[in-house]
C-alpha cells in the first residue's frame, strides 16, 4: 500500500517535513475556549495534574484577562509546562476530569468536548516569550550550597530549576552534546520542535541553572564521587537509553534499528545518513506506544515505500494516543494488530524481512491487558528491508556500576521513595524514567518537584 503523502504536507525537502510542529493557539482562540471553563470550586482538572500546573488557576486568570497571572501560575508550578502542554496526553488527565464536557440537570453548560487545556497552556508558555516575560525569579532564601543533576531530561531539568528557586546552586551533567534529554532525542520534532526545546531549557538557565554538555557520569562510584567532590547532594535522572530488542543480536543486523537510536538520530548528525537509507525502503515498526508512532509518522516523512506498524494486541489497547492512533491511520500507515514477531529474516547479516504469527487475546496479565497468544499455523513473512524497535526502553547495561551502594531493583532501576525521591545512599535522590521505568514527562517533572522538596529539607536538618 502506497502511503498518503499527505504526511509529507507538500514539502520537497525532508529536512523541512521535521523542523516544526502544527502552529498553536492564538490569542483569541485560547480566550474563546478559556470561557468554556465553569469555574469549578474543587478544579478536577487540577487534581489530574501529576505535576501540579493547576489547569484550573490559569484557565480562571485567562478568562479574566490576567494573562501575566495565569502564565506565572504554569511556569511556578512546572517550568517545563509549555513541553508538557504540548506532550501531556491531556485526554487521559486534566482534560478527562473536565466538567464542562459532563453535561447534566447539575451542569446545564456541559457539552461532549473537554476544555483544550493542553492548547492553552502551550499557547501561554509561547506568549510569555513573546511579551519576553519572565515569571520565575529566584528565591532570597538565604540557603547556600551545591546540588548536582545528572541527566538534562525532564527529571534533571525540574530538580535543578526548583533547588536553584530555593537558592542553591544546582549543576546538570549531561552526557550528550545538547541537553534536553528525552524532550530533545526522543521525541520528533514535528511534534515538539528544537526551537521549542531550547527555549524551555533557557527558562531553566534563566535561574542560574548550569548545564555541563558532554560530562558524562560513568565508571565505578561515578555518582558517589560526587559528594566526595564537594556536592552537598546529588539527583540521578540519566533516563533509559537502552532497548529491549526482539533478539539479542538485534543491534547486529543491518537494517534493524532501536527506537532510541532512530529517534536520536533525527536530531544529530547522523541525520543525513537516516534519509538516503530510509528513500524508497519499506519499513516495518515493531511497538504500540506513542514512540512506535512517533517512528512510523517519522518513516513516513522520510520517502518510504511502505510504513507497516506491527502490535501484538487488538487496537484498542495501544498504549499510544487514540489521536496518535488515528493521524497514523490518516497518514497511510498500515496497521497489522494482534500479531507478534517472531524472527529476523535475512541474507546474510542484511535484514529482509519479518517472520510473523497471528495472535488471539488471552487472560489478563499483571498490566490488566489481555495476554497475545500465538495461534499455531498462522506463521507468515513479512518483507522488510528496514525493522524499527519500539517495544520498551531500560537501563543501559552498565548504570548500575555507577552507583554501586545504591538500591536498583532486577530492572536496574533506583529503588527511590516516591514521597522524598531518597535513595538508599544519604544525599543521593532519584526521579524520571530511571525510577519509574518509561513514564510522562509531567510525572518526570514532578518527581524532580518532590526531590528538589526533599534535598532542601535533608540539607537544612543537617545544618
Amino acid at each position: 500500500m502506497q502511503i498518503n503523502r499527505r504526511v509529507n504536507m507538500g514539502i520537497s525537502d525532508v529536512k523541512d517535513r521535521f523542523k516544526q510542529m502544527p502552529p498553536g493557539m492564538n490569542m483569541d482562540q485560547a480566550i474563546v475556549e478559556a470561557e468554556r471553563c465553569l469555574l469549578c470550586h474543587d478544579a478536577p482538572c487540577s487534581k489530574a495534574c501529576p505535576a501540579g500546573t493547576e489547569p484550573g488557576e490559569f484557565i480562571r486568570k485567562l478568562r479574566l484577562r490576567n494573562i501575566t497571572g495565569a502564565i506565572r501560575t504554569i511556569k511556578s508550578n512546572n517550568i517545563l509546562g509549555g513541553a508538557c502542554g504540548v506532550l501531556c496526553p491531556t485526554a487521559e488527565l486534566c482534560e478527562r476530569e473536565c466538567s464542562a464536557m459532563m453535561a447534566s440537570d447539575e451542569n446545564p453548560g456541559g457539552s461532549d468536548k473537554a476544555i483544550r487545556i493542553g492548547d492553552i497552556q502551550r499557547f501561554l508558555v509561547e506568549h510569555s516569550r513573546e511579551i519576553d516575560f519572565q515569571p520565575v525569579e529566584v528565591e532570597e532564601s538565604g540557603v547556600s550550597g551545591k546540588i548536582a543533576v545528572v541527566g538534562s531530561g525532564p527529571a534533571g531539568l525540574s530538580c535543578a530549576a526548583e533547588v536553584s528557586k530555593l537558592g542553591y546552586k544546582a549543576t546538570i551533567f549531561e552526557a550528550l552534546a545538547e541537553p534536553g534529554g528525552v524532550l530533545r532525542y526522543g521525541v520528533v520534532p514535528f511534534r515538539c520542535d528544537t526551537d521549542f526545546v531550547e527555549k524551555e531549557i533557557a527558562d531553566v538557565t534563566a535561574l542560574g541553572v548550569e548545564i555541563k554538555c558532554n560530562s558524562p557520569i560513568e565508571g565505578k562510584a561515578a555518582a558517589e564521587d560526587l559528594l566526595k567532590q564537594g556536592y552537598d547532594a546529588v539527583f540521578m535522572a540519566p533516563g533509559l537509553w537502552g532497548a529491549y530488542a526482539l533478539q539479542d543480536d538485534s543491534a547486529n543486523i543491518d537494517g534493524c534499528y532501536s527506537s532510541v537510536d532512530f529517534l536520536a538520530s533525527i536530531r544529530n548528525e547522523n541525520f543525513d545518513n537516516i534519509i538516503s537509507d530510509f528513500k524508497g525502503k519499506t519499513v516495518a515498526v515493531i511497538g504500540g506506544g506513542s514512540v512506535a508512532m512517533d517512528c512510523v509518522e517519522a518513516a513516513a516523512r522520510l520517502d518510504t515505500t511502505d510504513v507497516n506498524l506491527i502490535y501484538r494486541r487488538s487496537y484498542t489497547q495501544m498504549p499510544a494516543e487514540e489521536i496518535e492512533r488515528i493521524e497514523a491511520l490518516q497518514h497511510g500507515i498500515n496497521f497489522y494488530i494482534l500479531h507478534q514477531p517472531t524472527e529476523f529474516l535475512k541474507d546474510g547479516n542484511k535484514l529482509t524481512g519479518l517472520k510473523l504469527v497471528r495472535t488471539k487475546l488471552g487472560e489478563p496479565d499483571e498490566s490488566g491487558r489481555r495476554r497475545p497468544l500465538l495461534i499455531e499455523g498462522t506463521e507468515w513473512d513479512m518483507p522488510a528491508d528496514i525493522v524499527i524497535e519500539a517495544i520498551g526502553n531500560k537501563a543501559v547495561d552498565d548504570s548500575s556500576d555507577w552507583y554501586p551502594n545504591v538500591k536498583v531493583d532486577g530492572k536496574k532501576l533506583i529503588v527511590a521513595e516516591s514521597e522524598t525521591g531518597a535513595t538508599s545512599v544519604p544525599g543521593i535522590f532519584a526521579g524520571g524514567d530511571i525510577v519509574r521505568g518509561p513514564a510522562l514527562v509531567v510525572e518526570a517533572v514532578q518527581d524532580g518537584k518532590v526531590a528538589a522538596k526533599a534535598i532542601h529539607e535533608y540539607l537544612s536538618d543537617k545544618e
